[in-house]
């Protein structure tokens, strides 16, 4: 089990979104696959707003703000959006996102584990690297950095009591 607290980033605008919360990772075994409960706050609270992409950065440094969290994280360089940490579009509801994935492909064990690695939330929508330009293939085109943090191991009560929120919502 794995949290990342995120904090917005101290290198944006004051009048951009002011992003807080977590990401939660699970992952049973070193050969299985990886999961995720992204439980943000802090969006506006338009619904109409476009997506917003969450990529897993090469470095676990805010020294500098998200500004010295590194690239994209590419252990096989290989084109965007294949990376391993390469989570895709959200779509906030009501300022929030919250969203259970499974099947990732980032490990959090081995020679390319994700620990001490970074979330990096950005200010616009991920093109999928088809910007037919270079910043497509490297990072979507995503823009600014609005939020981040460093993941880290955390006990699996964390997981648990987040995960039943975000599922018990989709049953109503």
């Amino acid at each position: 089990y794995a949290t990342c607290e995120m904090k917005p980033s101290s290198k944006i605008d004051a009048d951009k979104p002011q992003v807080t919360g977590r990401v939660l990772f699970r992952q049973c075994y070193s050969h299985g696959r990886l999961e995720a409960i992204f439980y943000l706050d802090g969006f506006p609270l338009d619904d109409n707003q476009s997506g917003r992409a969450i990529h897993i950065h090469e470095l676990g440094d805010l020294s500098n703000g998200c500004d010295s969290t590194g690239g994209h994280y590419n252990p096989f360089s290989v084109n965007h959006p294949r990376h391993p940490g390469d989570f895709g579009n959200f779509f906030p509801k009501e300022g929030k996102i919250r969203k259970y994935k499974t099947n990732l492909s980032a490990s959090m064990f081995g020679p390319y584990s994700v620990m001490g690695r970074s979330v990096v939330i950005h200010e616009q929508e991920d093109d999928m690297g088809k910007g037919n330009n270079k910043a497509s293939l490297e990072n979507g085109n995503a823009g600014k950095r609005l939020a981040c943090c460093v993941i880290g191991i955390c006990k699996k009560n964390l997981w648990e009591e987040k995960l039943s929120e975000v599922t018990d919502k989709k049953k109503r």
